[in-house]
């Protein structure tokens, strides 16, 4: 387990109803002298899902939770079995729902975001300048890059292409 003081007091906060101050590519490069060689490799490969090393692990367990139940209530939703069993837990149940229901699928996404936050917090706790600390900034990076994708303007656009295409065929019966 390293000490990253002079990383983790250096790079900008992160915050989920925020936007990126720096590029996923920004952190690594800020990490490449300093971070070792096998937490380095571990950044790189870093994805949502990653499970390697005991705080990854911890994440990715929770992080297969909510994805778990967000495809549980999906599937509900739309009326559908669910063929495979989950891993349950309340909390995310609730939260799930509450994302589900929102107005529109940005606000859900801030929904999770916000969750996913609280649980990174919980995770890295009074861990600062750590390997735990690291790695909770590199997962809120990858999560603020994932929401930062997407663009009001492009997704009202494509909803109602797909609304006009809908359109169409029910006038054309």
């Amino acid at each position: 387990m390293g000490s990253y003081y002079y990383l983790m007091a250096g790079l900008p906060e992160l915050k989920a109803d925020g936007s990126m101050p720096i590029t996923y590519s920004e952190f690594l490069t800020s990490c490449d002298s300093i971070v070792s060689d096998e937490d380095l490799e571990i950044l790189k490969d870093l994805t949502l899902s990653s499970t390697k090393g005991p705080f990854l692990k911890e994440w990715g367990g929770f992080y297969r939770m909510l994805t778990g139940e967000l495809s549980y209530q999906r599937s509900l939703n739309l009326g559908r079995s669910y063929p495979s069993s989950y891993e349950k837990d309340g909390s995310v149940a609730q939260v799930v729902s509450s994302a589900l229901s929102a107005k529109n699928p940005l606000e859900a996404e801030r929904i999770l975001l916000d969750y996913e936050f609280e649980y990174l917090d919980l995770l890295v706790g009074p861990h600062m300048f750590d390997d735990y600390a690291l790695f909770g900034y590199a997962v809120k990076l990858r999560l603020l890059e994932r929401l930062s994708c997407f663009e009001k303007e492009k997704g009202k656009a494509e909803f109602d292409s797909l609304f006009d295409g809908i359109q169409q065929r029910v006038y054309s019966l």
